[in-house]
């Protein structure tokens, strides 16, 4: 038996490079590029799917794929720096294709007989819904309220020459309660998607699971990303990219230098279209391919937190398998009701409502979220706290928790004199 014994880890031990460990900085440069190539996918496919829907033509999908990779970078770079401080990639999110998809049905838009002059009112009506909703974000991460709320769970493209996105490029956003409580559902939706990431993010950068103070951070600023988001005109809402963290694992190099600089990749790309257009041709097959291992090594990571808990407890497994088990199942069924009926199971007159939660649940991170944390604060809560888990999470619930955080998520340039961790 002792041959076969595997004890609980906190950090993985194959790994290369961590957080702040740099490779030579070849190697540092071709990682940052394929980090940058690998978000591509998702920066190509949503304004591919979207801007047509919204009456745009090739040339304004273009320049929305450009804003969309400008944000990006700057987003990457903020929250390397100042968030959470994980090498983690800000990027489009398909979220919020549902809240998008109801404003681009609405009535009044629909109405409008030129097709571009249809895009840019969508673009401004989409504009306006993420800054109104974007305000959750950071509302919630400044004030820490994610961070208590985070323990209670354990193609071919046509570009021109040089584009540099700017704020309010498709001209002032405009603004509607309806639109505004749809994208709402998308930014609970990413917070949640998002949270999954960054600690994904630390194990495979063999740093500590970050700590309330850090999650609500990084948060905060994630929030302040969707804003920048509805100012310049991406056509979509940012979190973090999966598949950019399944990477890590995939390179076996953690380090923050690494994303610092593929965001670098990204602000200079956006500007010049004829040279970013020759990398986005890449055929999405491609992609797909790719995200079938990234995406099934950050599952894995997710579920070697499990390691920490009673496994051999018949409460857990319970927990376990239904959590997986309805967080694939309803998704699916929510994904295919609106490919087949091309809109969701919510189908009432409230356009906003159904938007709101046909969003919700056919998100499989936040179905799995809502299910697990009902059945562990439900089932047998006192007799099973180490079964839970509970003490080995005690450690890492605050700052100081921990003497390692201070070395991982540190805010640079000595800004931690002005901004204490509380």
């Amino acid at each position: 038996m002792a041959d076969i014994t595997h004890p609980p880890m906190e950090q993985l031990q194959d790994l290369e490079y961590c957080i702040d460990s740099n490779p030579p900085w070849v190697e540092t440069i071709l990682l940052a590029f394929q980090n940058y190539i690998l978000m591509l996918g998702t920066s190509v496919m949503i304004p591919s799917m979207l801007v047509p829907a919204m009456g745009g033509s090739s040339g304004d999908k273009a320049q929305v794929i450009q804003t969309l990779l400008f944000v990006a970078g700057i987003n990457t770079l903020l929250q390397a720096l100042f968030g959470t401080r994980l090498p983690a990639v800000v990027g489009g999110s398909f979220a919020y294709v549902i809240p998008i998809a109801y404003i681009i049905s609405d009535s009044s838009l629909q109405r409008i007989n030129d097709p571009h002059e249809r895009f840019l009112q969508t673009m401004r009506a989409i504009q306006g819904a993420l800054i109104v909703a974007s305000s959750i974000q950071i509302v919630l991460g400044y004030s820490q309220i994610w961070g208590l709320f985070s323990r209670v769970h354990s193609t071919r493209i046509s570009c021109g020459r040089f584009m540099l996105p700017y704020p309010l490029q498709w001209g002032p956003p405009t603004f509607s309660a309806g639109h505004s409580f749809a994208m709402m559902s998308a930014v609970i939706v990413s917070m949640v998607e998002s949270t999954g990431a960054y600690k994904a993010a630390s194990r495979l950068a063999i740093a500590t699971p970050p700590p309330a103070y850090v999650l609500s951070r990084g948060i905060g600023w994630q929030g302040i990303g969707i804003l920048l988001d509805g100012l310049y005109g991406t056509g979509t809402g940012s979190t973090v990219s999966v598949e950019n963290v399944g990477l890590l694992g995939l390179t076996r190099v953690g380090s923050r230098r690494v994303v610092q600089i593929s965001a670098g990749f990204m602000i200079f790309f956006s500007t010049l279209g004829k040279f970013g257009a020759v990398f986005a041709s890449i055929p999405f097959p491609i992609f797909a391919a790719i995200y079938c291992v990234v995406f099934g090594l950050v599952a894995a990571v997710g579920i070697s937190f499990l390691q920490f808990t009673n496994m051999n407890s018949m409460r857990n497994l319970i927990i376990t398998g239904l959590t997986l088990f309805l967080g694939i199942s309803v998704p699916h069924f929510f994904n295919q009701y609106w490919t087949s009926s091309h809109h969701g199971p919510v189908h009432t007159n409230a356009g906003w409502f159904n938007a709101f939660l046909n969003t919700i649940f056919s998100s499989p991170a936040t179905v799995g979220l809502i299910v697990a944390v009902f059945l562990d604060n439900t089932l047998e809560v006192e007799r099973s706290k180490k079964d839970r888990g509970m003490p080995w999470w005690v450690k890492f619930r605050t700052f100081r928790g921990d003497n390692r955080n201070e070395e991982f998520y540190t805010l640079p340039f000595n800004l931690n004199r002005f901004f204490p961790p509380t």
